[in-house]
Parts: structure tokens; C-alpha cells; sequence
């Protein structure tokens, strides 16, 4: 799921500053580049003078450089190592069309004579400004000003490449939407019309054919047995039937047919009653397997989760889960038992889960719902997202939050952790108030910022804040 990401690199000039600080920053920033284990693309330092970028002839030489290599990187790092000219950077990035960087370089004390004195502070003004009124995108974060052998640096690194596989990764992707909404659930409506505006296509395929599909698939078949296998070592089968165990396969191979069919990058599945009726089956395992091999999937037609889901696991290179807002933790405001049935990744539990029948359907009609996967959530710092359809715009919220090792009796149904979050009840007020549904997006690691920069900065997403 860690694409090795690869940067543009471009240095600023300015005649009457000491060009040859030039030569150094181009040394210091690929290395500091490659170490953090990226990889970087960078025109010819004999292109231009000093290999730098200060007037229009060399914006544009630098421009048609990028256009040749379109594809070939994934964001672009603007280094100002002195006082940079505005009117060269501005023609030079105004359509990379990926995420720029902003690096200016800090002054040292006892290093200030015209020699040395970089004034890059100052000049890194000068290009924001102008790329605003221009109405560039770019990203700019703390401090000001930093090396790019420093360790700060490395740390810019980190979030600026998580922000580059946002933008880049949510910038146009299909979802899947396997079944109409589920019924019951109004909560989960979403408009296709808004979501194409922002690049999201949905590709909707009608339950009966899945179903069908699946009765073509024969016991014995090699990718029914293949994957058979596969899900055996995933998760614990014991206590399922063989025939329950043949159809969970078979569903899992359709549902790779339509993956790789339709080049989906991420699903959601209407996943009762009807699976459970006809097939006798409840595919809980099987998102819960495709979440783990970095297909964010999501349950019940809640595609909007699969939204934030996707984001999630592009900035951290992890699984991402679907979970309910479930129940109150005891008499502390701000734990929350975040649970669903099943479909959390293995990698985001305790230990390998257990197959079970799902007991909701279990009470009703027995033997129907086997392939609930239940266990625990582990601890581990974490964001929650979800998003909504609204008046043709994508609201979303982000916040972060942390899994703790509370402890959940034995008897409870299907996959929980208990969540820490700050204020939690004002949040809880402003999610009710704002319209979100009863579901939240979870992710590992403490997200927010990198979220808030792809979607706010570059996306276009409506953002809704709920940390006040």
C-alpha cells in the first residue's frame, strides 16, 4: 500500500543574492530526499544558471521539463535556498498540477554579510503571495524556515509525501456500490452527481447479478479453492460449515471479478438481508480481508464512508475500518466502544479473528449468517473521518483520537476497541447536528493535519470542524 513516492525538485535564483548557495541546496535536499527513502527527479543543473529558477525564460524551460515528465513524480519541492523571484516560480508551477512544497532556508547567526546573508525568510512571502493570487495551490508548514538536513525537515517530509498520496490517490477513483442501499438505512444515502464533481465515480452493480455470478462458480473450481485457502489462513474457520465456507469463497472471487473488472479502488456492499436469506452467508470476513490487502471496504452502502476510508489508507499506508458509533464506555464521557460486525481489518485486531454466525441473524433464522469475524480491536493512535453528500458538495469531518486496551466482556457480539477522544460528547452534539451518520471511518496514526491540508488546499472538500 506504500507507493515509494517521487519528488520534482526546483531551487529558486535571484542575480544579486550569492547564487552559489544553489549548488549546496541541491546537494542537501536530495540527500536529505533520499534518505528518507523517496525517490526524486531533477532538471539539469547546467540548464539554467546556477540550476536555479529566476527568470521567465528559465520558468518556462522548467515548466515544459515538467510537462515531459508528467506522471513521473508525485509532488514537486520548491527550494528556496536565498530570496527567491517570484515571477520565474510562478511560470514554473502554475500547472504542475500535483502538491508543492514551500522550503525556505533559515539565516545563520554569524553568517550574515552579503556573502552568506540568505534572506529567504522574506522571499518565501513573495512566492506565496504571488501563487495565491494566481490561485496556485500549495503547502507550507512549520517552521518557517528549515533546513533540509534537519530532522524537522525529515518530519515535513513524511507529512508533505502523505499528502501527496491524498491528493494524488483521491483526485479521480471508483467506488464500487455492490447492491442498492440497504434499505433500512436512509442514513446512508449519497448524491453520484456531487461525487463526480470531485473526481469520485461510482459504478453501481445490482445485488441479483452478484448472486447469480456466484451460482456459476463450482465447488471444485481453482480460484474458488485458491481463495478457499486463502481465507482459511486469514481468519478462523473452524466452527464454519463447508458449505457456508464454499459460498463465502465464491462471493470473495466475484467480488475480486468486479474488483479487477471494473478497476475498482474501493467498495461498499449492501450486506443483509439478502445475502443472508438466499446465500446463507454474511460477508463481514471478506471486507474485513479485502480491507487488509488495501481495498478500503465498507458495509451496509455506507460508500461515503469508503470515501474517508480510501483517504485514510492513503495517508498512512495502513487499513482503514468502518465502525459503528456503538455504546457508551462505562460512566467516562470520552470512551466509546466503536464496533461493528466484522469487517476490520486483522491487522487493526489483538489476534486473528473467529469466524462466527452473525448472532443478529442467528436469533431469527438460524444457520443464515455465517462470516461475522469477531475479536478486538488493539490500541494504537488513530483518526476518525467521515464525509457527506450535501447541496452538490463533500462535507467532511476529521479528528483524532486513540484505541486503549480497555477491556470488553467475552460475551459481546462481533469486533470492538474502546476509543479515547477528547471533548467527546461536544463532538458527539456537532456530528448529531451536522447531519452524520452513525457510522465513523477509523485509521492508524493521527492524521488530521495531513487530511485537512489534501482535502481544504487542493481537493476542495467543504470542511467541518469539529475540535472547537
Amino acid at each position: 500500500m506504500k507507493k515509494k513516492i517521487t519528488f520534482a525538485l526546483a531551487f529558486c535564483n535571484r542575480g544579486f543574492m550569492p547564487g552559489e548557495l544553489i549548488y549546496e541546496a541541491r546537494e542537501d535536499m536530495i540527500k536529505a530526499v533520499t534518505s528518507a527513502g523517496y525517490a526524486y527527479i531533477a532538471m539539469d543543473v547546467e540548464a539554467t544558471r546556477y540550476g536555479g529558477i529566476e527568470t521567465r525564460e528559465e520558468g518556462l524551460l522548467y515548466a515544459d521539463w515538467l510537462k515531459k515528465h508528467v506522471g513521473q513524480y508525485d509532488g514537486v519541492i520548491f527550494s528556496m535556498p536565498i530570496f527567491a523571484d517570484e515571477n520565474g516560480a510562478i511560470t514554473a508551477l502554475q500547472d504542475a498540477g500535483v502538491p508543492i512544497l514551500m522550503q525556505a532556508y533559515p539565516d545563520e547567526i554569524g553568517k550574515m554579510d552579503f556573502s552568506h546573508r540568505r534572506d529567504a525568510f522574506c522571499g518565501k512571502f513573495s512566492v506565496t503571495d504571488v501563487f495565491t493570487q494566481y490561485q496556485v495551490p500549495f503547502t507550507v508548514m512549520k517552521p518557517h524556515v528549515v533546513h533540509p538536513l534537519s530532522q524537522t525537515f525529515q518530519e515535513n517530509l513524511s507529512d508533505f509525501a502523505a499528502i501527496c498520496r491524498v491528493v494524488n490517490g483521491m483526485k479521480r477513483f471508483t467506488v464500487g456500490c455492490l447492491g442498492a442501499r440497504t434499505t433500512a438505512f436512509k442514513t446512508t444515502r449519497f448524491d453520484e452527481l456531487t461525487l463526480q464533481k470531485y473526481g469520485i465515480t461510482v459504478e453501481s452493480f445490482d445485488l441479483s447479478e452478484l448472486i447469480y455470478k456466484v451460482s456459476q462458480y463450482c465447488d471444485d473450481d481453482p480460484k474458488v479453492l485458491t481463495k478457499e485457502s486463502v481465507l482459511i489462513h486469514y481468519s478462523d474457520f473452524s466452527q464454519v460449515p463447508d458449505s457456508n465456507r464454499k459460498t463465502l469463497a465464491k462471493v470473495s472471487v466475484v467480488i475480486d471479478d468486479y474488483i479487477e473488472e471494473y478497476r475498482l479502488d474501493a467498495l461498499t456492499l449492501r450486506c443483509w438481508n439478502e445475502m443472508e436469506t438466499i446465500l446463507r452467508i454474511c460477508p463481514c470476513v471478506l471486507l474485513s480481508e479485502l480491507n487488509d490487502r488495501g481495498i478500503p471496504a465498507s458495509c451496509e452502502i455506507d460508500l461515503c464512508s469508503a470515501i474517508s476510508m480510501r483517504a485514510m489508507q492513503l495517508a498512512s499506508g495502513e487499513p482503514t475500518a468502518v465502525l459503528d458509533w456503538n455504546n457508551n464506555y462505562g460512566e467516562n464521557e470520552n470512551k466509546v466502544i466503536l464496533f461493528h460486525c466484522g469487517p476490520v481489518a486483522q491487522s487493526l485486531m489483538t489476534s486473528k479473528g473467529m469466524v462466527t454466525e452473525h448472532k443478529m441473524f442467528a436469533k431469527g433464522d438460524p444457520g443464515s449468517g455465517w462470516g461475522s469475524n469477531e475479536g478486538r480491536i488493539r490500541s494504537f493512535p488513530m483518526t476518525y473521518s467521515n464525509c457527506q453528500t450535501k447541496d452538490g458538495k463533500l462535507l467532511i469531518y476529521v479528528s483524532n483520537g486513540e484505541f486503549t486496551e480497555d477491556k470488553i466482556e467475552t460475551d459481546y457480539f462481533g469486533c470492538a476497541g474502546v476509543a479515547e477522544i477528547p471533548d467527546l460528547q461536544d463532538k458527539l452534539i456537532r456530528l448529531a447536528r451536522g447531519g452524520f451518520k452513525h457510522h465513523t471511518a477509523v485509521g492508524s496514526g493521527q492524521m488530521k493535519e495531513i487530511l485537512k491540508e489534501a482535502f481544504t488546499v487542493y481537493l476542495g472538500y467543504e470542511w467541518v470542524e469539529i475540535d472547537q
